[in-house]
């Protein structure tokens, strides 16, 4: 039993009723903003090597905050891996807005099709936590993720990058933003014991936070400006993440070894 949730549950569920009229007033008032276009492309660099990039996740990976894929996170990432790795990159989205773990399993995972694939970057976690998924749960179906996953691609790398930053959520009530928060900081925590289970699974577990972006990439903006409606990544956002998993990447020796030497 997770001591740090149990003692979360006791002191939220008085709170419920209050979370409960806050979300669906925050629901009613953010703009439903539509997932971005075309979930598919390449990025070319003139090489004779090709490298193929899936993302699987929920509303961020799915790109909703920007038009088109190519200017969110998995286009900057096939932009950001292409130039590291001198190799063009081929990429995929499969991801859905208001997908958990279980509902990838159920309906995202039986449709992916692509091989070769040489690279899984796999974004979730806030979905589960707005639903309160309990450790146990989360852990049980992440696990069954990997799993399916492994089934298709044996020896693919596969990464789950950061946690939502739910605590940085501008359209969120301070309540919501501490008791939602604590439970992301959580399952990001028990995320990392999930992966350590796993052979050639890895997590960036790095907790996404504005002033860590603004400082590391010398930035001139503000915190608000990180967001496209007060829940979602604006554009800037999208990008800065993607070039900061982009360097997790090439910093982390299994993940760059597979992608160079395994297709040489």
């Amino acid at each position: 039993m997770n001591l740090k949730y149990s003692l979360g549950v006791l002191i939220s569920v008085p709170l419920l009723p209050i979370l409960y009229v806050q979300g669906k007033k925050i629901k009613s008032t953010v703009p439903k903003l539509p997932e971005a276009k075309g979930n598919q492309g390449s990025y070319s660099v003139s090489s004779e090597r090709t490298l193929s990039i899936i993302t699987i996740g929920e509303s961020t990976i799915a790109g909703v905050g920007v038009q088109t894929h190519e200017e969110g996170f998995t286009g900057t990432l096939a932009k950001e891996l292409a130039t590291a790795l001198k190799s063009n990159i081929n990429w995929k989205v499969h991801a859905k807005s208001g997908y958990t773990a279980k509902r990838l399993n159920d309906h995202i995972i039986p449709d992916i099709t692509e091989n070769p694939v040489d690279l899984i970057v796999i974004g979730i976690g806030g979905n589960d936590a707005f639903e309160l998924s309990t450790p146990k749960k989360w852990s049980e179906d992440v696990r069954e993720l990997i799993k399916n996953l492994r089934l298709k691609f044996e020896n693919v790398p596969i990464l789950f990058i950061n946690m939502p930053p739910i605590k940085e959520f501008p359209a969120f009530t301070s309540l919501i933003r501490f008791t939602i928060g604590n439970l992301v900081d959580i399952l990001g925590k028990e995320l990392v014991k999930i992966v350590a289970d796993f052979e050639n699974v890895y997590c960036y577990a790095r907790v996404v936070r504005s002033n860590y972006f603004i400082e590391r990439y010398k930035l001139n903006i503000t915190p608000a400006d990180f967001f496209s409606d007060g829940v979602h990544p604006s554009k800037i956002t999208y990008q800065i993440w993607a070039k900061d998993v982009a360097t997790y990447i090439m910093e982390s020796k299994e993940i760059k070894n597979h992608l160079i030497h395994d297709k040489n």
